[in-house]
């Protein structure tokens, strides 16, 4: 069986490995680099949007909470849906603007500052992400070769080879390894899941190898960590903490805006919103299912002290072997497409909003293609730093999720949507959304608040912070100029 596991996993390898060496072929400017020399139709736009979005956050940290509280658990992937519906109308918007990163955008609508502080947050938020993408991956080799590979060298594996791949062709690499992953795993979990529940016993087993909260709105969202119930209410408040951080991250997402700048015309990048929109909530049920199903088989053992691997753990135990192995290797692929995506990104900010802005603006093309792949190679360090000491991937997740959220998904919003934001109120909120974030869980302000506001997550205390700061220092500043608004007009 082992050996069908290593096939499945060389084949898909290569694969990748060969894509992202004949795109590499095709890389000759910056912008063949960054944005795949704006050429992507929508169909490798919907592809690449799906895949880059659901990766280890879904695989792993919106499993465990499956695995912890059922069906409660969509809520997670319910902030992205909302998230879409709002981008159906700012995708052509981002294409007509058509830079190069999400920081471009925050200076051409505000300042400098705004720029910089932009792209601070964004290499806090990706490398974070990037991180979890390693540690998810790091699990998958261990689960698929337990006795020769641990979690931490599967991790460093799993690095190895994306920061390769990624450093190879840039955007053009990732866009069309990412045409293969989206299309593999949309089909091996349509397939998966009703052979999954069929193993659990139809849904009538389910229910019998459950607890009743799974299949409530809530789930154990309202228990307390001693297990009290704390009633609706904070069940309410605990789901939206999983809700608005999903939500905010996908409206103001640099991953998705350089896909818009990436495509071939703003039709191409509206159309491509309506794919993903399907994509999206087809994949992110089946993946919520696949855990709850995989509850219902394992509820205890080893998957038990690691739940965030209970989707490779059910595709290694609970599926017939050639169907499992294919599952095990769609989630290995969509980790390493993920980590790809979320390693390019703040590269392209290194490079395009720091290199190329203030320290060689008159760089060469080859002279920018060799820095490019040096500062993913750098950030792919980073990341795997933190990924080698981070305990739990959910945990990580929801930490990355809030500093883009509260950061930056207000301002870029603000850009495209108000005409009174002013450049200081966007700098006042980049930089007050950031530092709560960074230091929210600190010791000493913990034990410095009341005990009901000290055990929340960061999320509504950093938005709230940035949305006053947005709001308030715009009132007291001048308008916009003229010029600032009328490229994010209709």
């Amino acid at each position: 069986m082992s050996q069908l596991y290593v096939i499945v996993l060389a084949i898909i390898v290569a694969v990748l490995l060969g894509v992202a060496i004949y795109r590499t072929s095709t890389v000759k400017t910056k912008a063949d680099y960054l944005v795949a020399g704006r050429s992507l139709p929508a169909l490798v736009l919907v592809l690449t949007l799906l895949t880059s979005w659901i990766g280890a956050g879904s695989l792993f940290a919106g499993a465990e909470n499956a695995y912890r509280n059922g069906f409660a658990a969509l809520w997670q992937p319910a902030g992205g849906w909302l998230g879409l519906v709002l981008i159906y109308f700012i995708a052509p918007r981002a294409r007509k603007f058509a830079q190069f990163t999400l920081p471009d955008l925050l200076e051409a609508r505000y300042n400098q500052a705004a720029r910089v502080l932009g792209t601070f947050a964004i290499l806090f938020a990706y490398v974070g992400i990037t991180s979890y993408q390693f540690k998810g991956g790091g699990d998958v080799l261990h689960l698929i070769f337990p006795d020769t590979v641990s979690s931490q060298l599967g991790t460093f594996i799993i690095a190895a080879f994306v920061i390769v791949s990624t450093a190879l062709a840039g955007m053009s690499s990732v866009a069309y390894m990412d045409v293969a992953i989206g299309s593999l795993v949309t089909v091996i979990c349509i397939i998966a899941t009703p052979m999954l529940l069929h193993e659990a016993g139809g849904w009538s087993g389910v229910h019998a190898a459950l607890p009743p909260a799974y299949f409530t709105v809530f789930g154990n969202f309202s228990l307390s960590p001693e297990g009290v119930d704390q009633g609706a209410g904070m069940g309410l408040l605990r789901a939206l903490e999983f809700l608005v951080p999903t939500m905010l991250l996908m409206l103001g997402n640099q991953v998705m805006y350089q896909k818009f700048f990436s495509a071939k015309s703003e039709r191409d990048a509206r159309i491509s919103v309506i794919g993903w929109i399907i994509g999206t909530l087809l994949l992110e049920t089946l993946i919520v299912a696949i855990a709850v199903f995989g509850r219902a088989l394992f509820p205890t053992g080893e998957v038990a002290a690691h739940p965030r691997e209970i989707i490779p753990y059910t595709a290694r135990h609970g599926l017939p072997a050639f169907m499992g192995a294919l599952l095990l290797g769609a989630v290995f692929a969509k980790v390493i497409s993920t980590a790809s995506n979320y390693l390019f990104s703040p590269a392209t900010n290194l490079i395009n909003d720091v290199f190329v802005r203030y320290i060689a603006p008159d760089a060469s093309h080859k002279r920018v293609l060799i820095v490019s792949r040096l500062a993913v190679v750098l950030l792919g360090i980073w990341a795997l730093y933190q990924a080698v000491y981070a305990e739990s991937i959910l945990q990580k997740m929801l930490w990355a999720y809030t500093i883009y959220s509260a950061a930056l998904t207000p301002v870029v919003l603000a850009a495209f949507y108000s005409r009174r934001v002013t450049a200081w109120g966007a700098v006042a909120a980049i930089a007050g959304g950031t530092v709560v974030t960074l230091t929210w869980d600190l010791h000493w302000v913990k034990e410095n608040l009341p005990p009901i506001i000290a055990q929340r997550d960061a999320i509504f205390p950093a938005l709230a912070v940035a949305l006053v700061a947005l709001v308030v220092v715009s009132a007291f500043t001048p308008r916009p100029a003229p010029d600032q608004l009328a490229q994010f007009a209709d």
